[in-house]
């Protein structure tokens, strides 16, 4: 997609719908890597979602945002989801492996972020937009390769904007606002980083201990955890397109 909408919540549709488990519980790589290989495609205007795996039939369904709400639980945290049905539900399952159901964040959805500028997201860890530097994943594959390893690939980290031509790394650290096309965001935090780092994104499987062990040698964050990349919310919703230049109007004037 060489262009999309930046709507208060994150890119258009991304982290708006949710696997969850037993009990409503939110499904991810870090126990379920085999997510990875799950492909999601949303119809203009969101109205229709065709789910696609390898060795599996695709699945095509009307995105429900109107039937029964089931309350569902992310980090804990409660929310509700509205629930795609039995067809969404049994196709996951047999994916997976494990019961599991769809859910679509409901109209009335009303999430806070936190973070330095707060704002809202749908099913997101946190804040919904991570903005990496090709910069900074060279600064860490250059580390990887010299401890004997093999560079990991930009997907590894899953960001949402991927900057090119800031010289240094791990400058987005450092971004507090920035205008990208007719949106502008506001730094939240840095991204703290876990072990869906380590699922390979092609395949659906665990491929460690790069790049976390690496990273713990040199980005140890002092609240704990390793961090790379950085998260921000959105100040003012807008388009942007593949290509378009991230204009900084505010810097930090130390590291994060």
């Amino acid at each position: 997609m060489a262009e999309t909408p930046l709507t208060p919540a994150g890119l258009a549709h991304d982290r708006a719908f949710m696997v969850v488990g037993e009990g409503g519980v939110f499904r991810s790589q870090r126990r379920d890597p085999r997510l990875a290989v799950i492909r999601p495609e949303v119809g203009a205007g969101g109205e229709r979602l065709t789910l696609r795996a390898p060795d599996t039939d695709p699945l095509g369904i009307d995105v429900e945002t109107a039937s029964a709400r089931l309350d569902v639980t992310l980090f804990g945290a409660p929310f509700q989801g509205v629930d795609q049905g039995e067809d969404a539900a049994t196709w996951l399952s047999d994916v997976l492996g494990s019961p599991s159901r769809l859910v679509r964040v409901p109209p009335e959805h009303d999430r806070v972020t936190d973070g330095w500028i707060t704002g809202t997201s749908g099913y997101a860890d946190s804040s919904p937009v991570h903005i990496l530097s090709r910069s900074s994943l060279d600064a860490l594959n250059e580390r990887i390769a010299a401890g004997g390893g093999r560079p990991v690939p930009m997907a590894r980290f899953r960001p949402n904007i991927v900057v090119d031509g800031w010289g240094e790394p791990h400058e987005e650290d450092r971004v507090r606002r920035a205008a990208v096309g007719g949106a502008e965001l506001g730094f939240a935090k840095l991204a703290i980083r876990c072990a869906v780092t380590l699922v390979d994104q092609d395949t659906g499987a665990r491929s460690g201990p790069e790049p976390l062990r690496t990273l713990a040698a040199y980005r140890r964050a002092s609240g704990g955890g390793v961090a790379f990349g950085a998260k921000f919310s959105v100040v003012r919703p807008g388009k942007v397109s593949v290509g378009e230049e991230v204009t900084v109007t505010a810097w930090d004037a130390s590291p994060a």
